[in-house]
């Protein structure tokens, strides 16, 4: 399970050292691609193998569905984590997510999210002050 809030910096040719943290769990080679919410996603390759079979039981008819994986599979890119644990986040993505000198890994269960860390401020602070609200709503479903 990949949990926690770790901030990082990008050095001078776009390498950051991924927590040690998510060192075991996301492995040596890794999948990053655009996310949802402006933020980067990151999978062990394995479980991005996964999210692409999701992706392809889904009708390609359904033009959410097209436009949906072009999203994230074309925004992906299979990456080496290096001996000092640090991996070059490419320039679309990095532009994508608005990434500055400084950021924020985030674990989310299956997957780590990587933000630009006034993004990532901002966004907590919007959640944070939503929780109670979205708790009550998702008890409401039966999903908590």
């Amino acid at each position: 399970m990949l949990i926690g809030e770790y901030e990082h910096t990008l050095d001078e040719k776009n390498r950051v050292s991924l927590p040690r943290q998510f060192r075991t769990g996301l492995g040596k080679r890794i999948v990053m691609t655009r996310g949802l919410d402006n933020c980067l996603f990151v999978y062990p390759k394995k479980s991005f193998e996964k999210v692409v079979a999701k992706l392809d039981d889904m009708s390609f008819a359904q033009a959410d569905k097209r436009g949906f994986s072009r999203f994230i599979l074309s925004g992906a890119a299979e990456l080496e984590v290096d001996g000092a644990g640090r991996v070059l986040i490419p320039e679309h993505q990095r532009e994508f997510a608005k990434l500055s000198k400084n950021v924020i890994f985030a674990g989310v269960s299956d997957r780590v999210e990587v933000w630009d860390a006034g993004a990532w401020k901002a966004y907590k602070s919007a959640i944070e002050s939503k929780a109670d609200t979205m708790a009550e709503t998702l008890g409401q479903i039966g999903a908590l």
